[in-house]
């Protein structure tokens, strides 16, 4: 049976090496453009500016609770970008990265991390440009700012235990990668980042809540616009935590009795 104590300390133990290779992912991922890792931080902010100025401008949207709804609008998209690139690019990972998958000496379960960490790297570039944009507009930063890392690992432990059904089973099957395409999509449009939860009769958000992006969304508002301290909704934690955790047990699992077939496939 896993033992999550042990997959810590493997990650602790393997720190530096999973330092360089997401070092290492996050640079050929954007080799051979000119403005190189440039894009990473043009496209999300490219989207940012449009849907700003569509419900700015074409819906008229207004502030939302007296907040400036390009800040809103923000502080749900930015946790958005990084788990929507994390769910696509985990499921690739062992496709990816064939080459170390059939080499003995390297353990492959560390491959998710190795691309949460390189997506983490232009994340934290987005949450300090956030931090910004709410003391340009008079937000000064506060403690309670810190437990975005909460959410940060938070995101990092969903993704990682998701990654190891998606990307047991992509390598099976190219046809899943384009399933997972789709639902990033559904979740895009069914997660509150530029609608408010309190638009879904009260009877019925329950539903809204058991989706874990809700949560980290929701958590990133909390915090910056709310400063509201995630333990005073420990229902709330205890929905995501459950889930995540059992979305871990089952991808562990898979990932477990799929791996001696990765090389043949591969």
């Amino acid at each position: 049976m896993f033992n999550i104590i042990n997959f810590i300390k493997n990650i602790i133990s393997s720190r530096r090496m999973v330092w360089s290779l997401a070092k290492n992912d996050l640079k050929e991922r954007y080799s051979g453009s000119i403005l190189g890792l440039a894009w990473a931080v043009v496209q999300p902010l490219f989207t940012i500016c449009i849907m700003w100025f569509v419900f700015s401008f074409g819906f008229r949207t207004v502030p939302i609770d007296d907040v400036p709804f390009i800040l809103w609008l923000s502080a749900g998209m930015i946790p958005w970008f990084f788990l929507s690139e994390a769910f696509i690019t985990t499921a690739n990972c062992i496709v990816e990265k064939s080459y170390l998958v059939k080499k003995v000496v390297f353990n492959i379960t560390l491959l998710p991390i190795v691309k949460i960490v390189s997506i983490l790297f232009v994340h934290l570039f987005f949450v300090v440009l956030l931090i910004l944009m709410f003391c340009i507009y008079g937000y000064m930063p506060k403690i309670v700012y810190f437990q975005l890392l909460y959410y940060m690992m938070a995101a990092a432990c969903f993704i990682v235990a998701l990654s190891y059904i998606t990307s047991s089973i992509v390598v099976f099957s190219k046809d899943f990668g384009q399933l997972i395409a789709i639902t990033v999509q559904f979740l895009f449009w069914t997660t509150p980042i530029f609608w408010n939860l309190t638009l879904i009769p009260e009877g019925y958000r329950w539903a809204f809540k058991l989706n874990p992006c809700w949560y980290i969304v929701n958590g990133y508002r909390d915090t910056l616009i709310y400063n509201k301290l995630f333990w005073q909704e420990p229902m709330d934690i205890l929905i995501f935590w459950t889930i995540t955790g059992m979305i871990g047990l089952l991808g562990v699992i898979l990932f477990k009795k799929l791996r001696p077939h990765f090389a043949d496939v591969l």
